[in-house]
């Protein structure tokens, strides 16, 4: 134990002795916009870096390569990024990349940038680096046993910590079938910003790519099957809709036991429709409009275009899963556990008992599923009679105050509930959540509520499809419109009415 501390005694003499490499701080860089006119900036600069005292700054430049002709495309000030760390100039390794990225350490280091591919060619010689002292040599090899045992005690304790993997085990040796061709490749830099949610299957980050917001989900690497799912489905032919999640691009990030898959989506600032309803009252128009583009993505999956795309059923479709645009247009996003139905094929290795306990059809919670294509489309559709629920329950419509909101079935069984519970009240009892009387009393309510209860049906076969509900939502919405224009003109005629004069009573 004594010659271990006096070895790192020494080793620690040594390197204060020798000499040191301080960072390079950063404090201004040279700043260019080629969209300076849209985002309305200056075209170029000098850009002070601001940012946290504990984290470093860096400067960036960014251009493209046509034929030979350099096209520079922004200029400036790079947050810390262990990329960046160390680098006195600015130069791109990638080998062929559409757009060019580099970033450095030091004031206007970014005033001139290169590319220089990080290959070494037949033939070419490594840089020659000068041997290390005798002394430090003698040091390593003295605290190689003790590095060794401390790594070996640092392993076993984070396989200890990390020994019950919640979705199994993972084999690092099967590659991923090779992701399509991802626009994501060709636009730098990409960079994460904030986790906006986190998940079942991991967390969603807020990532600037360009001058574009996107969402970057992770995944761990013991759920690469559904970041596989997800990417596959959001890759089948026809899968663009106004009301399905816009998919950019798939990628495989790190190695071994650091390896991360990410899916990268359009961005939404509103988040999920559950947060929306959590901090907001619906009016009926909005009620309305969401419930119809909500309808209307789903109708889409659901729906199987002949030589375009085949259906495919959501199976974990819930509020949280449903996001909204700035105009409160519904978009259907977390495909990790949905099933395509190809004509004449079947689904594939799929079970029955998935997706949010709370949101299950009353077939999935007692197991007796038809593994047929309609009977998971009629899951999906008692779990939008739930999500319609939510809805209608957060609308300002009626008369009388708008309560909290709440879950499905939080009312009657609690937060938390067990699959017992939900089985007992859902299944055994056939328990759904209750309408309030004040929304029976107001029309369009009174027959929201009547799609809703078509939509939860025990009887799977006498559910409404998706197509249906937009149908149904579109003719309330409608009805409702010209009710109250009539009404409207109605009093406003009454009021325009020349009355005869009274008779004198003389």
């Amino acid at each position: 134990m004594f010659a271990s501390w006096l070895t790192f005694a020494l080793l620690l003499g040594t390197f204060s002795a020798g000499p040191s490499h301080a960072e390079v701080e950063t404090h201004e860089c040279l700043y260019f916009n080629i969209n300076w006119e849209v985002e309305k900036t200056n075209r170029s600069g000098v850009e002070r870096c601001e940012g946290d005292k504990d984290k470093r700054s860096h400067c960036y430049a960014s251009w493209r390569n046509s034929s030979g002709s350099i096209q520079l495309v922004k200029k400036g000030c790079w947050l810390d990024d262990f990329n960046c760390y160390d680098r006195q100039e600015c130069v791109a390794t990638e080998e062929n990349p559409q757009v060019f990225f580099c970033c450095c350490e030091g004031d206007f280091c970014n005033e001139r940038f290169t590319h220089l591919p990080d290959i070494t060619g037949p033939g070419e010689r490594q840089p020659i680096r000068n041997p290390p002292p005798l002394l430090l040599i003698v040091l390593v090899y003295s605290l190689l046993p003790v590095t060794m045992l401390s790594m070996l005690l640092l392993l076993g304790f984070w396989m200890y910590r990390h020994r019950k993997p919640p979705y199994g085990h993972v084999d690092l040796s099967e590659d991923p079938s090779p992701s399509p061709p991802s626009p994501l490749l060709t636009l730098k830099p990409l960079q994460l910003l904030e986790v906006k949610a986190r998940g079942r299957f991991g967390q969603v980050w807020r990532a600037q790519m360009m001058n574009e917001y996107v969402a970057v989900k992770i995944f761990p690497i013991q759920d690469k099957q559904s970041w596989q799912n997800e990417r596959d489905m959001f890759s089948t032919p026809g899968m663009k809709h106004e009301n399905l999640l816009r998919y950019i691009g798939a990628e495989r990030r790190g190695s071994n036991l650091e390896t991360e898959f990410w899916l990268i989506t359009e961005f939404h600032e509103r988040g999920s429709l559950t947060d929306h309803l959590k901090g907001n009252v619906l009016s009926w128009i909005d009620l309305c409009h969401i419930a119809e583009t909500m309808a209307c993505g789903l109708a889409y999956l659901h729906e199987d275009v002949p030589r375009s795309k085949p259906a495919i059923a959501h199976r974990d479709f819930k509020s949280r899963n449903v996001l909204l645009k700035s105009d409160l247009s519904a978009v259907l996003g977390d495909l990790g556990l949905a099933v395509r139905f190809e004509p004449g094929t079947p689904p594939g290795d799929t079970h029955g008992q998935v997706g949010t306990r709370r949101y299950m059809a009353p077939e999935v919670l007692e197991g007796a599923i038809n593994f047929q294509r309609d009977s998971f489309l009629r899951i999906d559709m008692y779990a939008m009679g739930l999500v319609l629920w939510e809805l209608v329950s957060r609308c300002r419509a009626a008369d009388g105050p708008v309560d909290e909101y709440m879950l499905p079935f939080e009312e009657e069984i609690g937060q938390h509930p067990s699959l017992e519970d939900l089985q007992d009240a859902v299944v055994n009892k056939k328990m759904r959540p209750a309408f309030k009387d004040s929304w029976l009393k107001h029309s369009g309510l009174a027959q929201m509520c009547e799609t809703i209860e078509e939509c939860w049906d025990h009887d799977a076969e006498a559910r409404l499809s998706a197509g249906c509900v937009e149908e149904r939502i579109s003719q309330i919405r409608r009805l409702m419109s010209i009710t109250t224009s009539d009404l409207l003109s109605t009093v406003t005629s009454l009021t325009n009415v020349d009355l005869p004069p009274k008779e004198s009573s003389i």
